[in-house]
C-alpha cells in the first residue's frame, strides 16, 4: 500500500502491475499514479443514436452521461493522460452525428490534457474522431513502461513483424491492460440474479470494464490464477474464489 500512497478516489483497490503501482477505480478505470494516466475503454460513443437511427427505440442521453462520467473522473484526478483502450466511437454513422460535436466540446474543456485513442476494432470501421477533437489515435500496443495499452489482449502482438508494437517499443511486453469483452459477473441466489461489469485480473493481462453507459456486457469464466474484481459504481468486491460467476466470453 505504501507504494500506491493514499487512495485516489473512495472505493479505489491497489493493485501491482508487472511491478507498476496502479488503481482500479468503482468508476470502471484505472489510475496509474506515478504516470499521472487515466485509462478507460469501450466508451461507445454514439451507439445509442446509432440504433434509433435503425428504429430501435432505446433511450437518449447516453453519451452526454459517458462523457460526464469522464469528466467527474478528469476533475477529480487531474490526469496528465487520458488513453482509451479502443472503441471510442461506436461506427462510422456517429462522425455525423451530435457525438462528436459532444465530444469536440467536452475535449475544449480540457485541452491541456493529453488524450490517446488506441484504435479498437469499432474505431476501424467508425474512423478516428475529427482533428477537432484533439485526439491521438495510435495502433495497439501503446507502452507505458513494462504496459502494453490495447484494446483486445491478442492486439499486444503486430501481425506483420511478430513483434510488439507502438510508440517505438518493440520488447515483450509484462503485462497487457486492454478492454473489448466487456466483461461481466452473474450473482446468482434461488430467487435473484444480478449481473455486475467485472475487472478480469490474469497473470499476464487485466481486461478492464466497459466505460459506455450503453455497452451490455459478457459474462466471463477466470482460470484457476485469475480475479476477479467486482464493481457497483461506487464499490469494488473481490470475488471470492468459489463464486465464480457465470461461463463464456465473447466479443
Amino acid at each position: 500500500m505504501a507504494a500506491h500512497g493514499a487512495p485516489p478516489l473512495d472505493g479505489a483497490l491497489p493493485v501491482l502491475l508487472a511491478g507498476v503501482a496502479a488503481w482500479l477505480l468503482p468508476q470502471r478505470a484505472v489510475w496509474l499514479p506515478a504516470q499521472r494516466a487515466l485509462l478507460v475503454a469501450d466508451v461507445h460513443l454514439g451507439k445509442a443514436a446509432s440504433f434509433r437511427a435503425l428504429g430501435v427505440p432505446v433511450p437518449g442521453g447516453t453519451t452526454r452521461a459517458t462523457l460526464g462520467r469522464i469528466d467527474a473522473l478528469v476533475r477529480a484526478l487531474a490526469p496528465d493522460a487520458l488513453v482509451v483502450l479502443g472503441d471510442l466511437l461506436h461506427g462510422p454513422a456517429v462522425q455525423q452525428a451530435a457525438a462528436v460535436d459532444a465530444l469536440a466540446h467536452w475535449r475544449a474543456g480540457h485541452a491541456a490534457i493529453d488524450v490517446v485513442l488506441v484504435r479498437g476494432n469499432h474505431d476501424d470501421r467508425a474512423g478516428d474522431p475529427p482533428a477537432a477533437c484533439g485526439i491521438r489515435a495510435v495502433d495497439a500496443p501503446w507502452r507505458i513502461g513494462p504496459l502494453a495499452l490495447c484494446h483486445a489482449s491478442d492486439d499486444r502482438i503486430a501481425p506483420e513483424t511478430g513483434a510488439a508494437a507502438g510508440n517505438g517499443a518493440h520488447e515483450a511486453p509484462a503485462h497487457v491492460l486492454c478492454g473489448h469483452l466487456h466483461p461481466v459477473v452473474r450473482l446468482r441466489t434461488r430467487a435473484d440474479a444480478l449481473r455486475l461489469p467485472c475487472f478480469w485480473l490474469r497473470p499476464d493481462c487485466t481486461v478492464l470494464p466497459a466505460f459506455g453507459d450503453f455497452t451490455g456486457g459478457a459474462l466471463v469464466t477466470p482460470g484457476p490464477r485469475d480475479t476477479l474484481v467486482l464493481t457497483d459504481g461506487m464499490r469494488l468486491h473481490r470475488l471470492p474464489p468459489g463464486r465464480r460467476g457465470a461461463a463464456t466470453a465473447a466479443a
